[in-house]
Formats: C-alpha cells, structure tokens, sequence
C-alpha cells in the first residue's frame, strides 16, 4: 500500500506567507506534478475557443455546467455574435435560446450581455491581457481570469476550481478554503511558469481519478505521496472501475 510522505503541513497564512512553505512539501508537491504531466501529456483546457473573447465567454458560461455542454452551443453562439460589439448588441431573446441548454439561461444572458458591453466601453471590444483589468469586468472572477490568461495570454496562472482546490487539499499542500488563499499558498509551492500546466494536470486528475466522494485511490499514479490515500478504494479492481478515460468535460 503506497505510504503517505510525513511532511510539515502547508502554511495557512494567505497571499503572503510568514515563512517559505517546507523544503520536503516543495519537494513532494513537483513531484506529484510531475507524475501527473506524465500521467496526461495532453492536459489543457477543455473549453473550445479561438481567441480570447471567446475563451472569456466560454469560461463564463462553463459555471455549474459541463465543458461539454458549452463547448456544443459554442459555434452557435459565436456564429451569432462572434465578436463583443456584436454581443453587446443581441436580442436578448435570441440569446437566452442559444445558451438555454446550459441552465440559469437568464442570468448568464444578462452576464453575456453586460460582459461584451463593458469589453466594447472600456477596451474597444478588446479582451485586457492584465488580471485587475479582467477582474473589474462582470462576472469575471480571479478563477475565469487566471483561465484566459493562462490559455489565450500565456500569462501564467492557477485556476482554483472545485477540483483544484480539493485536491491541494488532498495532496496537503494547502488547508486553505479560500480560493485566494489557495491560489496563493500553492503559488509558492512552484515556479511561476509553472502554474498553467499545473492547474491542468491537477484539474484533469480530478475529473478523471481523484472523484471527489469515491476517488479510485488504487489507481491513482502519485497515490504513494498522497496523505488522503485511502478516502476511496484501495483494490486495483474495484478503483480502475471508478477512473474516468475523459473528464466531465
């Protein structure tokens, strides 16, 4: 049975940490990344886009969704109104139609519409590569901008989703609840170039392995530097039955 690493528990402390998190919990940490990125050379984000408005509206409409979901109404919508101006200026009808199969129809219409407005008003129907220029449009989040920095920038970011933060919690590289507080704390786990390909990594082994109520521990590849092993089933068998060969995308 893989045996967790014994390491001094990640700092709870926020953006910027009293003291440098341990040299072993660095250590264990870019190794497990590193299994990881064998374990999915192909990790990237699995939202369709063709440039960055499209990722920014994409990214929007993914919350309490599939990517799978969005990723079919994506040439629709984006035939209709490929570009902010264009979106800016829907009929709101016709776009509460396109992104209806996505649920909460109305209230992402209305984040649609208000988005592409403040993208036409502030930025002339251009998407801002900068983080605080991302964050002050609505409905854009640190998590949504991190994603199309990350993806359509290059602009290194850790995307902190529902699966990102529970298994950094898992793995013991953080406490923190907070998604802030998270991002921060695994920041300074690795270099920064870093931080993009390891959202990916550690997204796509969520979706696939690391369930969040049955997760297949005995298929898991860094399962041996995982002090949660064991939460879910440890048999070879019983675990392969659980792993997913494509995410909830």
């Amino acid at each position: 049975m893989p045996a967790a690493s014994s390491v001094r528990p990640a700092t709870r402390s926020g953006a910027h940490p009293a003291t440098p998190p341990g040299t072993a919990l660095v250590r264990r940490a870019r190794k497990v990344d590193r299994v990881l990125g064998e374990t999915y050379p192909d990790a990237s984000c699995e939202l369709d886009f063709d440039d960055p408005f499209q990722l920014l509206v994409v990214t929007v409409l993914s919350a309490q969704t599939t990517d799978k979901r969005v990723n079919k109404v994506r040439p629709v919508l984006f035939g209709a109104y490929p570009t902010p101006a264009a979106m800016a200026e829907a009929d709101r009808a016709s776009l509460e139609e396109i992104v209806g199969p996505l649920g909460f129809f109305r209230a992402k219409t209305e984040s649609l519409l208000k988005l592409s407005a403040a993208l036409v008003e502030r930025y002339d129907g251009e998407v801002p590569g900068r983080l605080d220029d991302l964050v002050t449009l609505p409905g854009v989040g640190r998590k949504t901008a991190n994603v199309v920095l990350g993806n359509a920038f290059d602009v290194p970011g850790i995307t902190v989703d529902t699966h990102f933060g529970r298994l950094v919690r898992r793995f013991g590289w953080t406490e923190e609840t907070d998604p802030v507080k998270v991002e921060h704390a695994v920041g300074a786990l690795f270099p920064k170039r870093d931080w993009t390909m390891l959202s990916h990594h550690v997204i796509w082994h969520g979706r696939r392995i690391c369930h969040a109520r049955k997760p297949a521990c005995g298929a898991c590849p860094v399962a041996r530097w995982c002090p949660a092993y064991g939460e879910g089933p440890t048999d070879p068998g019983e675990a392969a039955k659980l792993v997913r060969t494509e995410g909830r995308a």
